[in-house]
């Protein structure tokens, strides 16, 4: 199929991507809509204050165990998946994660694959990447491949097409798909991709593939879906590649069960999904054609994540198992939504990762898409400090890196002369009572000169220096 371009793909046109955000009333609507549905889905689930806090508290504990133990648990991993017979692969940029994809495509002749839903395959556009080669990836994930159809990034890391009403569909399968009838009804409407989708699984040689967990004493790859579509292209076509971030893997099963039953519920409100696949490597010897494939590789994508790694005050932002419980409860991308940042991750997430995976210079405005009301850190599965996060990377996209800390890509590329200026003469002027008596005098002297806009609301403001005259009265007397 032809890729549709796609729109929205630059974070430095952030604030004027939220104008036209902001203005598109249906779109506002849309999302209060799904977030509301969302909020009230998941606070189901957790109805039990202190239930969800020691779940939480579980959850956080082993992602924290986990990274502490980055280096030496995916030591583990490599070795127990290569003794079951998976080619492991590590990818530095996006561009080594897509030569690995296109190396193994051309050694089997492939001139399509067939995707299930990956947002790290996302992150390095393998879509793209590939069609520049003549190879066709087909997303089989219903939300990925209507937003593939219509040349458009995912807006929600667990939804992709929430931003789509069934209309907008309807008019995109009649456009894009041969021979298909405008509809409105919904099952029609699944039943058309499910048929166009259905022929992908049986002819892709190569099936692709995300992963929520891997598991480095048993070398296992843990994913979770509700379509069928992952199962699909894990098993069907005769060779599965897995590609996830390096910071996915945990050390036991044992540790897979809380995150498991945190994110199905923070996730979509469910108590466990349709399916959970456990992958152990390729079909064995003697085994049949619906065994599995006959290869199975993984890819292990960095892509900046070790510089928040590096960082003890950034590596909480690894501790992320892509729930989307932040965006949903985020007052900001509820009335942007996900395609305005520009970026593979939106919303609060997308805010603190990003930076790592792009550089502070394009996603300086990100970490300033937020009211700091803290709702994200409220909802976290895992405990990230999601505010705390954001301004570190505020200050680090106006300042230099302090002693002893390596500089982000991009650190201090907002810095400003004028701001800095103007904040040093605001620091000097308030540690001198003199000087900011003197100055506080003249602008009552001289408010007169104030703006017409301005008039009426220092009318009313009490003078500052009787003010803090009375006030210094007040203290002499109760003192």
């Amino acid at each position: 199929m032809t890729e549709a371009p796609l729109t929205f793909v630059d974070p430095r046109q952030f604030k004027a991507n939220t104008r036209v955000a902001v203005d598109d009333d249906h779109l506002r609507a849309s999302f209060r809509s799904a977030m509301d549905f969302l909020q009230t889905k998941r606070a189901g689930h957790f109805s039990d204050r202190d239930g969800f806090e020691a779940l939480r508290g579980v959850g956080e504990a082993v992602r924290q165990y986990s990274l502490s133990r980055l280096p030496e648990l995916l030591e583990r991993l490599e070795t127990n998946l290569k003794a079951r017979g998976v080619h492991v692969h590590w990818a530095q940029t996006p561009e080594d994660a897509n030569a690995i994809f296109l190396a193994i495509a051309q050694r089997h002749g492939a001139r399509a694959m067939v995707k299930g839903k990956s947002m790290v395959s996302e992150e390095i556009e393998l879509n793209h990447r590939m069609l520049e080669h003549g190879i066709d990836c087909l997303e089989s994930d219903m939300g990925e491949y209507i937003v593939q159809l219509a040349g458009e990034r995912p807006s929600h890391i667990i939804m992709p097409a929430i931003h789509k009403t069934k209309q907008q569909i309807a008019a995109l399968f009649e456009e894009k798909i041969p021979d298909t009838p405008y509809t409105e009804d919904v099952d029609a409407l699944i039943a058309i991709g499910r048929r166009v989708l259905r022929d992908q699984f049986r002819d892709a040689p190569i099936g692709v593939s995300g992963v929520n967990f891997m598991v480095a004493d048993t070398g296992t790859l843990v994913l979770v879906e509700n379509e069928g579509n992952g199962r699909m292209c894990t098993t069907v076509p005769d060779v599965h590649i897995a590609i996830t971030g390096i910071e996915k893997v945990v050390e036991t099963f044992e540790q897979v069960l809380p995150l498991y039953s945190l994110l199905t519920r923070s996730a979509t409100g469910q108590a466990i999904t349709t399916y959970l696949n456990v992958i152990t490597g390729p079909r064995r010897d003697g085994e049949g054609e619906l065994d599995g494939p006959r290869e199975l590789h993984l890819v292990l994508l960095d892509n900046g994540r070790t510089q928040a790694y590096r960082d003890a005050d950034f590596r909480p932002t690894l501790q992320c198992i892509r729930c989307g419980a932040c965006m949903n409860h985020c007052p900001v991308y509820a009335r942007i939504g996900g395609l305005a940042y520009g970026t593979t991750y939106p919303g609060p997430i997308g805010s603190i990762i990003s930076p790592h995976l792009l550089g502070l210079e394009p996603t300086q405005d990100l970490p300033t898409a937020s009211s700091l009301c803290g709702a994200c850190a409220e909802v976290c599965p895992v405990g990230i400090p999601i505010p705390e996060l954001l301004m570190q990377l505020r200050h680090a996209a106006k300042h230099d890196a302090e002693p002893g800390h390596a500089p982000l890509a991009g650190q201090a590329s907002a810095k400003d002369w004028k701001e800095a200026l103007a904040w040093k003469a605001w620091a000097q002027v308030n540690a001198s009572p003199g000087l900011y008596g003197t100055l506080t005098g003249m602008a009552h002297r001289l408010r007169g000169l104030t703006p017409p806009w301005q008039a009426g609301w220092t009318a009313n403001r009490t003078p500052l220096r009787p003010a803090a005259r009375g006030l210094r009265e007040r203290l002499k007397d109760e003192g």
